[in-house]
């Protein structure tokens, strides 16, 4: 039996500047964030929003943070999407996957995945 509860963020599809080249930092890359949230269990559901993660708001504050960035790796970003999901006060393990279609050639996907853990210090 799994120790919390999950929330997930599936396929966002956010637009940043990103890359360690002068030529992919010209225009906006599409990027797809995959975002796996572990909560706490509850004892009881008061079905109110106050009582978990609102993850229309959280994916809104995902989507700012990337629309305004200009990092140059994608692993950066991971970091700091990790950090914003675990200021939220239900949070206790955030995963962070990150695809950047079409920045090999050859190959359909690459990406990270970064996880993080509001008891690592």
């Amino acid at each position: 039996m799994n120790k919390y509860d999950q929330i997930f963020i599936e396929d966002l599809k956010c637009y940043a500047k990103i890359g360690i080249f002068d030529w992919e930092r010209e225009t906006k890359q599409p990027l797809i964030i995959n975002i796996t949230l572990d909560i706490k269990k509850f004892d009881y559901i008061s079905d109110d929003i106050n009582d978990t993660v609102n993850y229309k708001s959280l994916s809104h504050k995902i989507n700012e943070l990337i629309e305004d960035s200009e990092y140059q790796l994608i692993e950066t970003l991971g970091v700091e999407i990790a950090k914003l999901c675990l200021k939220e006060k239900k949070v206790i393990n955030a995963s962070i996957k990150i695809d950047k279609p079409g920045a090999l050639k050859l190959s359909k996907n690459v990406g990270v995945i970064i996880s993080r853990s509001k008891n690592e210090n």
